[in-house]
Order: structure tokens, then C-alpha cells, then sequence
């Protein structure tokens, strides 16, 4: 898959992202007060499978810095047992709009770690949908919202036009 031209800066925005291409690779970050559990790696990737595009999870946990021992342990099975009610709980019928091809190529929003956040991706790949929101305090002047798609154009990979600026200004 072709890779995306560095993301221009945006601001005083928040980014997220619903889907993610094939290739993609994500991080999880502790949050503060908690530790990445020894040898734990953090990083994740989007792949293609029979069933189509899914992440390839390692066992990552974040452990509590005061008392490491016995969190350990309850986060174990929160671990084990979240993925199965996740993978049930996404309403497929929100899944249809989605046309069958296109999902197959893209895995959505990766499942939630105790403690622990997921930062954007460096690289992207074509076909990455980014959100854009306006910080709170910056949006007083609409859109306070737009989109960037990372596609090619003739043969070149590029970020499309965002039509919004967040400022703190009204005029």
C-alpha cells in the first residue's frame, strides 16, 4: 500500500480516525501512574486475514507503578475476558453502510487497553480517513469540523483540502 506525505499540522484539532488501512500500525501508551508490564510490546498492525482486515494484537498490559504485583492480576482477565463481548457488541447494522470490498481493506478502531491510550499513527496509507474537530474555545467560526482523505491522484499520494481553521476569534 502507498504511503501518505507527512499530515500537515492542524491547529488547535483534535484527530481521530473510524478506520484504518491495511499496514497500519498503532502504539498504546500507558497512562500516567502506570507502567508498560515488562517485555509487554506495544505496538499493534493492521493485516489481512481470511475474514478480512484485522489487528495483530500482542499481550500488552499497563500495571499499576505502586503496586504492581496484584493489578497484574485482575488485568489479565479483564484482557481475556473483553475481546470476546467486543467483537459481538459493534451493531452490525451500523457495519452495512460500509460497502463489503472497502471493509475488507480496513480495520476498525482497535480495542481498549486498561489504563492505556492509543496516540494516531505516524505513517499513514492510502485510503486514511482522518476527523478533524475543533478544540473547545477554537470553533467559533464554522466548519468546526472537516475530513482529510490520503489518496492517489495521477500517480501522486496526497492529503485532500481540509476546509476548516480553528481559531478563538469570531471575525
Amino acid at each position: 500500500a502507498g504511503k501518505c506525505p507527512n499530515l500537515p499540522t492542524t491547529e488547535f484539532a483534535d484527530v481521530t480516525a473510524e478506520m484504518y488501512p491495511l499496514q497500519t500500525k498503532l502504539y498504546y501508551t500507558c497512562d500516567p501512574g502506570y507502567d508498560r508490564e515488562a517485555g509487554a510490546y506495544s505496538g499493534i498492525q493492521c493485516k489481512s486475514e481470511q475474514q478480512g482486515a484485522v489487528w495483530e494484537y500482542s499481550q500488552f498490559k499497563c500495571i499499576d507503578k505502586k503496586n504492581s504485583s496484584s493489578t497484574a492480576l485482575t488485568m489479565e482477565l479483564e484482557l481475556t475476558q473483553k475481546p470476546e463481548r467486543e467483537s459481538r457488541s459493534p451493531a452490525p447494522e451500523k457495519q452495512e453502510d460500509i460497502s463489503e470490498s472497502k471493509q475488507k481493506d480496513f480495520c476498525r478502531p482497535p480495542k481498549t487497553v486498561p489504563h492505556a491510550s492509543i496516540r494516531l499513527p505516524q505513517q499513514h496509507f492510502v485510503g486514511q480517513v482522518l476527523h478533524f474537530k475543533c478544540q473547545t474555545g477554537y470553533d467559533k467560526r464554522p466548519p468546526t469540523f472537516g475530513s482529510r482523505t490520503c489518496k492517489e491522484v495521477n500517480g501522486k499520494i496526497i492529503w485532500t483540502a481540509l476546509d476548516m481553521r480553528c481559531t478563538n476569534d469570531s471575525n
